[in-house]
């Protein structure tokens, strides 16, 4: 007998039955409802499924029974008879008593349903014999680097083939959450909590294994991944989305002294940091000593300088208000950039309007100026020393030295060469993106810049490809336009440049926010966020210290006071770099 005729006589029986409960006293009318109710809820729950009791049977025919009843004693009945249907308050509160007796009828057929299946199944065999499913050895694809690029690969593999048994996804992370790094310095600053930026990965990628580790070394050839706990991970598939490292241009002592910035880790231990510069500074009496606690330099004028600096001196700046021993004069934050401008990924109009903004908020710019040196309490530059117990790095990157590992050609930066369908020539298998890749465009004809919104795109390229290979499709070349950018350099203040269009002020200060908030990861993470954004509408900027200094490695910090500890720990400088 077939599957679907065995149900439909099921349901139509259990309905029959059940008809009385339905519309009682309603005769034929009673029984032909019954009757569609019982093979409907049969042919939607199949009662004799496996492993489905009639108990569940039962709950879910109820279910079923409301908008069947909305649906017959609101509209049909009454426009059978010639009536409107019922859809004002006092119509349905009417024919509101009916209710309970659908849902007790298709209860009851639900009950009676899987009950007759049963039996059913006793005396004509199971309906359909249980398959075992047949082996599958999956592809093992496994990505290095939690970043934009290979956490967006995962996800774009889990959107295209998440239940696919075939597919076994991997992916090594340094940290267990999505870091959204256009926020960080807002961290740094005390705009937003800490965590608010941060997506937790096992909550985003459901089908994906994640591995909190750092990869070590790369041995293809055995198709291998070695960790630095010692794990060794297997793999058919290799994504290669390291990102990069600061490169300190081979300056030991500046790479000693200096505060990374490329980490949640690292903008909680700045923020500190200066919190407990002016907690010292305010019970200083040396006014050198002084100042030189209050003065905060930050190399590097591109996107991470400039908005860090702008941060940096508005949270130092709205403190003075807690610590009255520090004269305002004394604060200094000091942009030092190599160039003749900073922000040379804008247009110059809009790069020369964020340079004169900051400089009126109290930022001084020390332009075509290079780091030479730096020693606790100083900071050497090329046309002099400044004292400062604040150093932060941001005026150089590397691709990530595990490269190196892998044994393919590299670029002078050391990223990875690979093809337009972002695979590594040569390396069957291997495939990289980010920051560690040198990409070519197929939009533009150039090779992509290490950016965010890059990345993303590259990420769902890259996953396309390989869903594409593993299903035998054909691959598709990396093309994409960029939309702009964006930076914001201060308080209520942006600057965007947004397909040729330019904006700077308030204007670019709320589509930053806007359009940073839209692409920040989950919903639950937008609302933190807006909600740290209204707060500082209100009140000043937390200066709680969060971690405790007196645990952590020595500053340059300890020049001023030598009792003093540092607040992070040492950034890793990218082998081979040169100055």
């Amino acid at each position: 007998m077939n599957i679907f005729a065995r149900r439909f006589v099921i349901g139509l029986v259990t309905g029959l039955a059940a008809a009385p409960l339905l519309l009682p006293g309603d005769g034929p009318l009673g029984l032909a409802l019954g009757a569609l109710l019982g093979a409907l809820s049969a042919l939607l729950f199949p009662p004799a499924a496996p492993g489905r009791r009639p108990l569940d049977a039962a709950c879910e025919t109820a279910a079923l029974a409301i908008p069947l009843w909305a649906l017959v004693e609101l509209l049909a009945l009454p426009l059978a008879t010639g009536h409107e249907a019922s859809w004002s308050a006092a119509a349905m509160r009417e024919r509101f008593p009916t209710l309970p007796g659908w849902m007790l009828a298709s209860a009851a057929i639900g009950l009676l349903g899987g009950l007759v299946a049963r039996l059913a199944n006793r005396l004509l065999g199971a309906e359909m014999a249980p398959v075992a499913p047949a082996p599958v050895t999956p592809t093992r694809i496994l990505i290095l680097g939690g970043g934009f690029a290979g956490v967006g690969v995962a996800a774009e593999l889990e959107r295209q083939g998440g239940g696919d048994p075939a597919l076994a996804i991997t992916l090594v992370s340094e940290t267990n959450a999505l870091l959204f790094t256009p926020m960080l310095a807002e961290v740094a600053a005390s705009s937003l909590e800490a965590t608010h930026i941060s997506s937790p990965l096992r909550t985003a990628l459901r089908h994906t294994t994640v591995v909190r580790g750092r990869a070590l070394r790369i041995d293809h050839a055995a198709h291998l991944v070695h960790l630095e706990d010692g794990e060794v991970l297997a793999y058919d598939e290799l994504v290669v989305a390291l990102g990069a490292v600061s490169n300190y241009l081979g300056l030991a002592n500046v790479q000693r002294e200096a505060f990374d910035f490329k980490s949640l880790t690292d903008a909680i231990r700045i923020r500190n940091h200066v919190i407990d510069c002016f907690e010292r500074a305010d019970r200083e009496r040396d006014p050198v000593r002084r100042r030189t606690l209050t003065t905060l330099v930050v190399a590097g004028g591109g996107f991470a300088g400039a908005e860090l600096a702008g941060g940096l001196n508005d949270f130092a700046r709205g403190m003075l208000a807690w610590y009255p021993n520090i004269p305002r004069e004394d604060v200094q934050v000091v942009l030092v950039h190599g160039g003749e401008r900073i922000l040379n990924e804008l247009s110059e109009p809009l790069a020369l309007y964020a340079q004169r903004r900051m400089g009126a908020r109290g930022v001084t710019f020390r332009l075509k100026t290079r780091v030479k040196d730096a020693r606790p309490g100083a900071v050497v530059l090329s046309d002099g020393e400044l004292p400062t117990a604040t150093l932060v790095w941001t005026a150089g990157t590397a691709p990530s030295p595990v490269l190196r590992t892998l044994g393919a050609p590299l670029d002078k930066r050391g990223a990875v060469l690979v093809d337009g369908h972002l695979a590594v020539p040569g390396y069957a298998g291997v495939w990289a993106l980010g920051d560690c890749a040198a990409i070519p465009n197929a939009a533009t004809g150039k090779s992509c810049p290490p950016t965010a919104q890059f990345a993303i795109r590259e990420a769902r390229t890259l996953a396309r490809n390989l869903i594409a290979r593993h299903r035998g499709g054909a691959l598709q070349a990396f093309s994409f336009s960029p939309l702009g950018a964006l930076c914001v350099v201060g308080h209520h203040t942006a600057c965007a440049e947004i397909k040729g269009l330019r904006f700077s002020g308030l204007f670019a200060w709320f589509l930053w926010r806007g359009i940073y908030l839209g692409k920040l990861p989950t919903l639950e993470r937008k609302v933190r966020v807006l909600v740290d954004w209204v707060i500082e509408l209100f009140f000043p900027r937390d200066i709680v210290q969060t971690i405790d200094l007196a645990a952590a490695p020595a500053t340059m910090a300890e020049a001023t006071d030598p009792t003093a500890t540092a607040s992070r720990a040492a950034p890793v400088a990218a082998p081979g770099a040169t100055p």
